[in-house]
């Protein structure tokens, strides 16, 4: 079990220990709490099998340990490692099984559980009880800080106050102490020598201390009940995965808890801080972590699926084109078939009718509204999803207009022509021609019989052309030729064959 934290590992091996105590499971936690000759026993054993399940940190990924027969990796808090100490886990055993635990996965990560190279599962029903937390995000200032401490102070709580840099720590603690003499306030961060820190989380778990200036060293792994407001300074530092899982260390009873993002003014914000602190100010509803996942998949981009980078320029070519390269690239793969960029790109079927096929703007005045409608028109999958959608656009602005008409006819005929191979169709008012893709269904014998019948009518134009020189002067014309020929490829296709 690979966690980030040494707090996180001794928490679960204290609890795996409870619950295995009645098996024949030996459990080990490899820490900087333990001595080096503690570790040194602990190594032994597992390279000897000895052990069964073994918690750490980043010390797992050592080049030292031998483990015995690995067979699988939960990774808890999986955002906070990277992907180069993943894959160095992978590599371990070309078997392995890993089982990856986060609240809020990274780009990379959540770009493969929704391309299907990854299973997801996702746990969405909160504890019983359970509050969202109340989120505000301020430019930083004195009294709103007074007021927050002072507040949770007086009906008996506690309050974290995040400051992410050691080396001022000392004097935000002397700052505080100053502004509120009332509080007892106390230091904790990731530099304090071990039996230290394990001390002051320790006292400020039994309440000796209400509040606790501390590092990201809190992010994993703490669970204090009292403590229910949580003050981020410089809240604009830090990532999205690191602001929902510091605002998760409170509100962990019944009572509503708090979140304070303090940042300096405005204008000294970066606009990617300023999307994630937009992002998590807007989501406050329990289990929102993996729709701040997919926002943080929109800001830094999917990265790379098989390279060492988490996150990257996914705008470059456009996220819808994108994911759906690389959705037929995965399917390609998994039918066992090799996949081409050039391959992902030509595998999409075109329609040509030489009518105005589009959503006029008297009908959609809105042209964000109309570009998303273009998109949830040209990913329908079948005619009854069309169906829904042209019933929808009907009851939302109304009949449909002749021009979009054209495009839910044009769709649909898409619709017939992909299964068949049809890599183009294109009609005019004097005749059109059809092109094949090279894995088509249409059987040759059909195509050789309809030039023999009709030859003035029906001729190929190459190997994979089909023109014919049929008049439809008008759009319902051309419609109906298009399905006719369409369904007639459909009951003449190669017998057998499956696309």
């Amino acid at each position: 079990v690979l966690v980030p934290t040494t707090l996180l590992a001794q928490q679960h091996f204290e609890n795996f220990k409870d619950r295995f105590a009645n098996w024949p499971v030996r459990v080990e936690v490899i820490s900087r709490f333990k001595t080096a000759k503690e570790q040194k026993l602990i190594l032994a054993d597992v390279k000897n099998g000895k052990i069964d399940l073994l918690i750490g940190t980043h010390k797992l990924l050592s080049n030292k340990i031998e483990y015995a027969d690995l067979g699988l990796l939960v990774i808890d808090e999986e955002h906070r490692f990277g992907v180069r100490q993943k894959e160095k886990v992978k590599a371990l055993r070309a078997d392995i099984d890993i089982l990856t635990l986060t609240a809020t996965p990274i780009p990379r990560t959540l770009n493969m559980a929704m391309n299907g190279m990854r299973d997801l599962s996702i746990i969405a029903t909160p504890p019983a009880k359970r509050l969202a937390v109340k989120t505000f995000v301020r430019q930083y200032d004195e009294n709103i800080v007074k007021e927050a401490i002072m507040r949770e102070i007086m009906r008996g709580g506690q309050v974290y106050f995040l400051h992410n840099n050691v080396d001022s720590i000392d004097k935000t603690v002397e700052a505080l102490a100053e502004l509120i003499p009332e509080a007892r306030i106390v230091a904790a961060h990731g530099q304090m020598a071990e039996r230290e820190l394990e001390s002051v989380m320790a006292d400020f778990y039994h309440q000796r201390f209400n509040v606790l200036v501390c590092t990201t060293i809190i992010e994993t792994g703490i669970d204090i009940p009292s403590a229910n407001t949580i003050i981020m300074d410089r809240a604009d530092n830090l990532g999205l995965a690191q602001l929902h899982q510091l605002r998760g260390r409170v509100g962990r009873s019944h009572h509503q808890a708090y979140a304070y993002l303090l940042t300096p003014h405005p204008k000294r914000i970066s606009s990617d801080a300023k999307k994630r602190l937009e992002a998590i100010a807007s989501l406050e509803v329990l289990g929102a972590g993996f729709t701040l996942a997919t926002h943080d998949l929109e800001i830094r981009g999917a990265g790379e699926l098989l390279g060492d980078e988490q996150s990257g320029q996914i705008t470059s070519v456009g996220f819808a084109l994108y994911m759906d390269m690389l959705d037929q690239a995965v399917k390609s793969i998994k039918q066992g078939k090799s996949v081409s960029l050039e391959e992902a790109l030509k595998n999409q079927t075109e329609i040509e009718l030489r009518v105005p096929a589009l959503l006029p703007d008297d009908y959609i005045h809105d042209v964000n509204m109309r570009l998303s409608l273009y998109k949830r028109i040209a990913s329908c999958q079948s005619e009854e999803q069309l169906r829904e959608l042209q019933v929808e656009l009907i009851d939302r602005f109304g009949l449909l207009p002749d021009n979009a008409k054209n495009l839910i006819r044009q769709t649909e005929l898409k619709l017939l022509a992909e299964p068949l191979g049809i890599k183009r169709l294109e009609i005019g008012p004097a005749g059109g021609y059809i092109s094949f893709g090279d894995d088509n269904q249409v059987d040759v014998g059909y195509l050789i019989r309809l030039i023999q019948q009709q030859p003035r009518v029906y001729s190929m134009d190459g190997p994979s052309k089909l023109k014919f020189a049929i008049k439809s002067p008008d759009a319902k014309d051309r419609v109906k030729l298009a399905e006719a020929m369409l369904v007639e490829f459909a009951k003449n296709k190669i017998a057998g064959v499956k696309r």
